[in-house]
Formats: structure tokens, C-alpha cells, sequence
């Protein structure tokens, strides 16, 4: 089979099973707080699909799937000039949809995957075509996410390095103003979160890779080998590693930035296997054999998530739980005949997605999943019950 056939395999099978995923999940509250919230790019996007497909999970989850799609597809295309075996940028393709971190951005609901599909344009924009549009490029992204002002700061660096005064005073401009208009979180009692963060990066890349890629990121620094991808995945990480000694960090939203480094963490595995001896190559081929199960391994636990349940004793403490529920309790409310219920916030703006709307002519209220109350309402994944509430006929005469 070709490389082209292979590479349509990968991404074919990668939308499928994202696909599959759909049926899943249900809308979690910070997503339906995007939907019905203060307007965004984001929201603009999530809102064509429903206009276009319904409101339903498929028109939810569609516009993510699409975009990381496109970013798998601009990774390709941008690898061919870091990696010169093409069979290796088919490994580095596959390691990218494998990553838990671009799993979980490819289908839930959040800037994650919007910031990385930017990324990878705005370096494909930038390397292909004229200077003139990645100026372009950059102005739209200022407008539209604050999750690209590390983008505008890495530039900086870059920039300043390259020791280009336009591109450096453009930058600076933009990164002033993108502070100006979405802010900097920086609430809450200094304390630190380093471990904390280390943790999160590790689980999004796996301990190896994210290892790796940190040794790569630093040699480079050692040797001088400096470009634009450099510059910007470093200048992310460390400065959510330093802000993370103060406060706890949204890591997910500088995960897209360390990703873009992936480029760098093939060529310098890459250049460090073939310029070894074929008796001495045996523990990068193991340690790539390991890094490659492991990511299966979490992909699987992702992708097959409620399994889980059997084994946690307490569902609310399950990754996934915010992401359950909610779906098949409006299912269950409107067996009952019931299109309307007053419940907590969080709930309420979940089933509202799925027509079950607030009102107070019944009265939800969760009580122990193990309850079996005739007036109770129970969820159930592979027979073990992780959500009950009582549903209960409010009469206002």
C-alpha cells in the first residue's frame, strides 16, 4: 500500500472512530456555558453545525472532529520539513491522534482545538506563503481567542531573536492588545501548582514523550538550534510552569503550544537513531515500542471510558463523569412525560440542550446512585448505577 493510501487509512479511521464516539457523551456544563454564554468564535462555529444539523451531539462535537481533522492533516504536511523518511511521518502522524491531550481537543467542546488547528495553520501559513499573511492571520486570531495571546509572546521571543523589528513591534502590539481585551487570570491566594502541572502535561503526552520532549526542547536550547517552532513551544511551557509556582494553571489551554513541538521531538529521535550504529539502535526501537503501547493503552481507556465505572467506587470521581448523564436523564424525564424540571444550575443547562427545559412543575434532586426509591430516576452504564434523583410532581394550587 502507498504512503497516500496509508495516510487516508489513518485519518479516515481516526474521524470514524471519533465518530463513534459521539454517542458517548452527553454535553457537559462548561460546554453548554459556551453554547449559551457571552459570544465567541467558538460559539459561532458550534452554532452554524446546530443550525445546519439540529441540536443534537453530532452538530455539538462535528465542528471539533473537523478541526482535528485539518490539524492532522496540516501536522503531516508541516513534518516533511523536519522528518526525511515519509514512513516516519506516518508514526508521527499516528502519535499525534493518539495523544490523550489531542483526543480529548478533538472532541470536547473547549478552545484546546481550536487553538491548535490554529497553530498549526498560522506555521503552515508562515512557511509556505508570503509574510503578508501571516499578519492577516495573526489579527484575525487576536480577535477571535484570547487562547492565542502565547502565540503573540512566543513571536515576540522569536522575533527579537531573528532580530526583526516589524515583526517584533507587530507582535508586541498584538499581544498588548489581546491582554487588553480577554485578560490574564491571575485570582486566588498564591500557591503553588509545579507538580501539579508536570502531572497534567505528562498525562496529556505520556510520561515518556512528554520527557522526551522536554530533553528535545532543552537540547536545542544547548545547541543553538533555534527556530519559530522553538520559540513558541518553549516560551509556553515555561511560562505556564512558571505561572504555575503562583496558581493553578489551565494546562489544556498551553497543551496546543507543547504539541506544536512534536515536529522537533521526531527529527531529533530521528537524527539520534540513524546516526547510531545498528547494534546500539535497540533501545530507541524499545523505547518507542513503549511509548506506542502506552499511548494505546490510554487512547483505549479514553475511547472505552465507562468500563471504569466497574472499578471506581464513587462515579463522580470517574475523568468523564461531568461529560455523562445528562443525555440519558433527559431521555428517562421524557419517557416519563415530563419536557420540563426545575433542578441545580449545572444540570438544568444540560438538559436544556436535549429540550427538557426549566420550569417548576416538578422538582429533580439527586440523591445516592444506589437508591431504589419508585419515584427515583436511574442512570446506568454496563449495569452499574452511577446517577438516581427523585423526581417529584410539584403542585402549586
Amino acid at each position: 500500500m502507498s504512503i497516500r493510501n496509508i495516510f487516508f487509512l489513518i485519518i479516515g479511521l481516526d474521524a470514524l472512530w471519533l465518530a463513534l464516539q459521539i454517542g458517548e457523551l452527553s454535553i457537559s456544563y462548561n460546554e453548554a456555558e459556551i453554547l449559551n454564554g457571552d459570544f465567541s468564535f467558538l460559539q459561532l462555529l458550534i452554532n452554524s453545525s446546530i443550525m445546519l444539523f439540529g441540536q443534537n451531539d453530532f452538530a455539538l462535537r462535528l465542528p471539533m472532529i473537523l478541526l482535528h481533522i485539518l490539524s492532522a492533516i496540516l501536522l503531516y504536511d508541516i513534518s516533511k520539513n523536519y522528518i526525511k523518511v515519509q514512513r516516519n511521518r506516518l508514526w508521527l502522524l499516528i502519535i499525534f491522534i493518539l495523544l490523550p491531550g489531542v483526543i480529548s481537543s478533538s472532541i470536547i467542546v473547549n478552545s484546546a482545538g481550536l487553538v491548535l488547528f490554529g497553530l498549526l495553520l498560522f506555521v503552515y501559513i508562515y512557511e509556505n506563503y508570503s509574510i503578508k499573511y501571516s499578519y492577516i492571520l495573526l489579527l484575525f486570531y487576536m480577535l477571535i481567542d484570547g487562547g492565542f495571546s502565547a502565540l503573540f509572546m512566543g513571536l515576540l521571543f522569536y522575533s527579537l531573536y531573528k532580530k526583526d523589528r516589524k515583526f517584533l513591534l507587530f507582535n508586541l502590539v498584538m499581544f498588548l492588545s489581546s491582554l487588553s481585551i480577554y485578560g490574564i487570570d491571575t485570582h486566588g491566594s498564591p500557591k503553588g501548582y509545579f507538580l501539579d502541572s508536570i502531572g497534567i502535561y505528562a498525562a496529556i503526552f505520556s510520561p515518556i514523550i512528554f520527557i522526551y520532549l522536554f530533553y528535545t526542547l532543552y537540547r536545542r536550547y544547548l545547541t543553538k538550534e533555534f527556530d519559530m517552532l522553538w520559540f513558541v513551544s518553549t516560551v509556553a511551557l515555561l511560562f505556564s510552569l512558571l505561572l504555575s509556582f503562583r496558581q493553578r494553571v489551565p494546562i489544556e489551554y498551553f497543551a496546543p503550544y507543547v504539541i506544536l513541538s512534536l515536529p522537533l521531538v521526531a527529527q531529533t529521535f530521528e537524527h539520534s537513531y540513524r546516526v547510531r550504529l545498528s547494534l546500539f539502535r535497540r533501545n530507541y526501537r524499545l523505547a518507542f515500542v513503549i511509548s506506542l503501547v502506552l499511548l494505546l493503552i490510554n487512547s483505549s481507556v479514553v475511547f472505552f471510558n465507562k468500563y471504569l465505572y466497574y472499578v471506581i467506587e464513587e462515579p463522580k470521581k470517574h475523568f468523564s463523569y461531568k461529560m455523562h448523564v445528562a443525555k440519558e436523564l433527559a431521555q428517562e424525564l421524557k419517557v416519563m412525560g415530563i419536557e420540563c424540571i426545575n433542578s441545580d444550575e449545572k444540570m438544568s443547562k444540560r438538559l436544556e440542550f436535549y429540550g427538557v427545559t426549566k420550569c417548576n412543575n416538578y422538582l429533580l434532586e439527586e440523591i445516592s446512585a444506589d437508591s431504589t426509591k419508585e419515584d427515583s430516576v436511574t442512570i446506568s452504564y454496563k449495569n452499574r448505577a452511577v446517577y438516581s434523583a427523585n423526581v417529584t410532581k410539584i403542585y402549586t394550587n
